[in-house]
């Protein structure tokens, strides 16, 4: 298989593992471009709008053609319009995970995010970059941590975002979008069978930084 990237590193995992932060930290170290591809299954649920994922193959794929994506540094930017904080809320992510069952929307995205990574070097964070976007990345990690205190750390940056935060409620939520990306039959939430696996429950962002890092090792873009 050839490959599709000059230089990808890959991180998955779940919601609210610290997949965003680290990537963007590990992107600012190594001095190249950040993708949040969650970013963009969340701003493709708010464009299409509650139920697309109920639409029938022909209109979704119709609707899917009138978006497109462009990354300047590690701003995403959609259909033109910077994509923001209005993509951050549970219900934007529910609905992402939705519509991340259907196929039609899994590869127009795919293609998209593939295109981005083919023009420059970067640290795209998602649920299958490992597995089915980037199989061939420079380096590929997963991430996961206990779900409670996924919802704990989600809560802390809802609240940093001056948004109110029920714990119990997010962690319901985040078992629910669990259950639905790893059993879903299309592209599952699964480490690459080549990702270093990194369990953060007990481990605060610096000392996932490190360990990433240490895997890297010294690199010259």
């Amino acid at each position: 298989m050839p490959n599709l990237s000059p230089f990808v590193i890959t991180i998955d995992g779940p919601a609210g593992v610290g997949k965003t932060t680290l990537a963007q930290k590990v992107a600012e170290a190594l001095h190249i471009a950040y993708l949040d591809t969650g970013a963009m299954f969340r701003a493709t649920a708010l464009s299409l709008g509650s139920g697309a994922w109920d639409l029938p193959g022909e209109e979704l794929a119709g609707r899917l053609s009138g978006l497109t994506f462009e990354l300047d540094g590690s701003r995403l930017f959609r259909s033109g319009r910077l994509v923001g904080d209005e993509i951050r809320t549970e219900e934007a992510g529910m609905w992402a995970s939705h519509l991340g069952t259907r196929l039609e929307v899994r590869e127009f995205l795919k293609e998209r995010q593939r295109e981005i990574g083919a023009r420059t070097p970067l640290v795209a964070e998602g649920r299958d970059m490992g597995t089915v976007v980037f199989p061939n990345a420079f380096r590929k990690f997963f991430l996961d941590a206990d779900p409670r205190v996924r919802a704990e750390r989600r809560a802390t940056q809802l609240r940093q975002m001056g948004k109110e935060a029920d714990v119990a409620a997010i962690e319901a939520t985040l078992r629910a979008r669990d259950h639905q990306d790893r059993t879903r039959a299309v592209a599952p939430l699964i480490p690459a069978s080549d990702a270093v696996v990194i369990d953060t429950t007990s481990l605060d962002l610096d000392a996932v930084f490190a360990r990433i890092m240490r895997e890297i090792g010294r690199i010259a873009i």
